[in-house]
């Protein structure tokens, strides 16, 4: 049996509802026979959307993909509460719907920087323990408020008690909590009744490929749907190093721009590429002999 390369790179997964995060990651690893994979930020079981899956070395920009926004669609359900903010806990009857207008104007005033309180449900860890883990056990810790931006939030409503909301937010925004806290704002309560993910890192769902339908493709198949770790960066220039300086840059020694007639800015990111291709993320930093470019993360 001829032996399949382990692949490096990313694959966007349409996650579907009733799984968890790593529950895709798991699937996709198998089916990729992937040595190593994880994700990008933890969906919820509710949840569905991309789920970007990284693959051998590509895990390593991890870090990076966690710090992109992202942009969901969600329906809020007023006049409920619970627990874990969402329609899987235990729901308790909140107080009277108020009117379309009210609710819209409401909504519109949490764009912008935003205080969240972090949920316990959440993959959060707090003293290296997940809040979820501790909230299924009964026990419930301070969490600190911390800022997140809504870039935009945009509402329908769906009926008297249903709204649909467009949220293009910063990392680290809980959509959940964002019902719960315009919930709380109206006076009525709310909760997230669904919620999907339709980008993140600008990876959409065209770009996505559902667990049903990697299963039902052929191992060369599967392989054309992973997607080269140079996408990761492509907002960053491309520079290709010459053979000697390309030696000097995988082995994590800085390039001095001068030395490649190159014009880059203070703290400016690079895709650092060869002969063969991209090999490492660099940034452009000061040092004795002037600006150069260190790497600082390597994929070759």
């Amino acid at each position: 049996m001829a032996k399949v390369n382990s692949p490096d790179g990313l694959i966007i997964i349409n996650k579907p509802k009733d799984i968890t995060s790593q529950g895709v990651v798991n699937r996709t690893k198998r089916l990729l026979l992937a040595q190593k994979a994880g994700h990008t930020g933890t969906l919820d079981p509710l949840a569905t959307g991309v789920l970007p899956v990284l693959l051998g070395r590509a895990v390593k920009a991890s870090e990076y993909m966690l710090m992109e926004d992202k942009h969901y669609g969600a329906v809020l359900l007023l006049g409920v509460t619970s627990d874990t903010e969402d329609v899987t806990g235990e729901l308790a009857a909140g107080g009277e719907v108020p009117r379309e207008e009210k609710v819209l104007s409401v909504i519109s005033k949490f764009q912008g920087e935003i205080m969240q309180t972090p949920p316990m449900y959440s993959a959060l860890k707090v003293g290296g323990k997940k809040l979820c883990d501790l909230a299924r056990s009964g026990i419930t810790v301070e969490r600190e408020a911390r800022a997140v931006r809504v870039y935009s939030i945009e509402a329908k409503r769906l009926s008297e008690c249903e709204y649909y909301l467009d949220v293009r937010c910063s990392k680290g925004t809980y959509i959940r909590t964002l019902c719960a806290d315009i919930g709380a704002r109206l006076g009525c309560g709310g909760v997230m009744k669904e919620l999907v993910r339709l980008s993140a890192s600008d990876f959409t769902l065209d770009d996505a490929v559902s667990l049903d339908e990697l299963e039902n493709m052929t191992d060369a198949e599967r392989l054309e749907r992973v997607i080269p770790t140079e996408r990761i960066f492509q907002k960053y220039r491309a520079v290709t190093l010459p053979d000697f300086f390309s030696r000097l840059a995988h082995s994590g020694l800085e390039i001095y721009l001068k030395k490649i007639g190159v014009t880059l800015d203070l703290n400016e990111r690079v895709r650092l590429c060869d002969k063969n291709g991209f090999f490492a993320l660099g940034e452009v930093r000061e040092f004795e002999g002037g600006l150069a470019i260190k790497p600082i993360k390597q994929f070759g």
